[in-house]
């Protein structure tokens, strides 16, 4: 069994669950969201948030996080341990 400090997650989706659930778990593991919006990942990778809540802005400003973003959801998925789908609902 694969220890789970090496643990890398995809999430699919960086809306406010799927972008809590990243910033969360990419305390401890490699987390990759993937979203279709290139400017949501190009602002994640700033290490800015795209959307305004507290604890994540806070988090992305002062926590070192192990979080990347992609559009390239095919290449992110391809090496994933497990994957995360946080799609919209209505």
């Amino acid at each position: 069994m694969k220890d789970f400090a090496d643990l890398k997650i995809v999430i699919a989706g960086t809306g406010y669950v799927g972008l809590s659930m990243a910033t969360l778990l990419a305390q401890r593991h490699h987390v990759t969201a993937v979203d279709i919006l290139p400017e949501r990942v190009e602002q994640i990778n700033k290490r800015f948030s795209p959307l305004q809540d507290d604890y994540i802005e806070k988090y992305m400003a002062e926590k070192e996080l192990d979080l990347v973003a992609t559009l390239d959801g095919e290449s992110a998925y391809r090496d994933a341990d497990f994957v995360i789908i946080a799609a919209p609902t209505n």
